[in-house]
């Protein structure tokens, strides 16, 4: 369930969970964001032209107001005006890993998924990310987060859900 929403499932022909409605799919597509632990980002796109990208394609928004949105979220996570025009190559990997979750705050979700945010990272970035992490849960912002760092789960998070050896 999204927003109130109920979300139907059905399984494939291999036995796979998806979404029965393509509406559904659509609408639930641009509610929920995701985060993912190599960043992901497209390489032959500037900073900027990555966290702009999804506003236009998925919500239909104008250059300019997905520009003037991905500059919001970018200073947000503060990636400053001079890296917007770097290709992914050229930042480190705590700054990606922050234009990856600008990308995702750029499409106003509902809930923000976040898989393994620091893994990728050298342990002198993953405060950072973990800061920028922590201010959205003291926002209000949804997320549903997958981490070894427990300490920082524990603290930010109204729940704890731990799996070991997958159970």
């Amino acid at each position: 369930m999204v927003n109130g929403q109920t979300i139907n499932l059905v399984r494939d022909k291999d036995g796979q969970l998806k979404v029965a409605d393509k509406n559904q799919l659509r609408l639930l597509r641009t509610r929920l964001t995701m985060v993912f632990q190599h960043f992901n980002l497209w390489s032959h796109m500037t900073v900027l032209e990555n966290v702009m990208e999804a506003p236009i394609q998925v919500l239909g928004l104008s250059k300019q107001e997905a520009r003037e949105r991905a500059v919001k979220y970018l200073a947000k996570v503060g990636i400053d005006e001079r890296a917007q025009g770097k290709y992914p190559v050229h930042l480190s990997g705590g700054q990606q890993q922050r234009v990856s979750i600008a990308r995702a705050l750029a499409m106003e979700p509902e809930v923000l998924l976040f898989d393994e945010p620091t893994s990728a990272l050298d342990p002198e970035l993953v405060g950072e990310v973990l800061r920028i992490m922590q201010q959205l849960a003291e926002e209000g912002k949804t997320m549903v987060v997958v981490t070894h760092e427990m300490g920082f789960a524990r603290h930010v998070s109204t729940h704890v859900i731990s799996s070991i050896r997958g159970k």
